[in-house]
């Protein structure tokens, strides 16, 4: 029997959405995890970012237990999650023109790496003028962000356009605008958010495809390993020591 419970509605929409990414974006995840195997067996290093909420899928790839060493946070103060006060401040940052470009000139970002920009959203100046630079700075970027917003908004970047527009490849969340998945006549206005959900589910296997990719190749992927199982901690200093020039976390 179906669970129609506030709680079971939600799991059951959740289940739905990674259905359809699992289904739907299977080719652009496999393109994706190409890309960063691409990257890592061509010397390249590996950057995430995400504003707001949004950054809590980027954080989730980085300096992660299972997860490759090598993906470094793009962070912008005070646009990466909700530790600023006011926490509106982050929502403000995100549709600066031109912050983008400074983080960039002062970021490790060169020609022949990889960026990960994820935005729900993708209309706000922030991820659209991240995507736009780098590439113009020689670095792949994969954009994940919800393809429904193009159609049912409008962007808040001068130029009109979204993050999907610039990037090399996209992987569509296909979260509805307004990332809410219930309603209740009880209650005035949609609620409960799968965005995180979903965007986690398809980094983690973005990672996951790229780390299997490497091993093809006969290239030992840099994975991370629990620090809480015997061993990790060694583990994983072999690995920050192999890699020390391509991973900037740890300085």
């Amino acid at each position: 029997m179906s669970d129609r419970t506030p709680a079971g509605q939600f799991f059951d929409a959740a289940i739905g959405l990674l259905q359809r990414v699992r289904d739907e974006e299977a080719g652009a995840v496999a393109a994706a995890g190409t890309l960063l195997a691409d990257t890592v067996a061509a010397g390249g290093r590996l950057f995430a970012f995400g504003a707001g909420h949004s950054s809590l899928a980027a954080q989730d790839i980085v300096y992660r237990a299972g997860g490759l060493a090598l993906m470094n946070l793009l962070a912008v103060p005070g646009a990466v999650g909700v530790d600023v006060t006011p926490a509106t401040l982050g929502s403000a940052l995100e549709r600066v023109d031109g912050l983008a470009a400074a983080v960039l000139d002062s970021s490790p970002l060169r020609a022949g790496d990889a960026l990960v920009i994820v935005s729900l959203s993708g209309r706000n100046a922030l991820p659209v003028e991240m995507a736009l630079n780098a590439r113009a700075l020689g670095v792949r970027v994969i954009g994940v962000t919800s393809a429904a917003y193009a159609t049912g908004t409008t962007s808040r970047h001068s130029s009109g356009t979204f993050l999907k527009d610039h990037c090399d490849l996209v992987l569509d969340s296909k979260i509805a605008v307004g990332d809410a998945e219930l309603t209740l006549d009880t209650v005035p206005a949609p609620f409960a958010p799968a965005s995180t959900v979903v965007t986690a589910a398809l980094l983690q296997a973005v990672m996951a495809t790229a780390a299997a990719d490497l091993a093809a190749r006969g290239i030992e992927p840099p994975l991370l390993r629990s620090g809480n199982v015997d061993g990790g901690h060694e583990w994983n200093r072999r690995v920050f020591d192999q890699y020390a020039d391509r991973i900037f976390y740890r300085r």
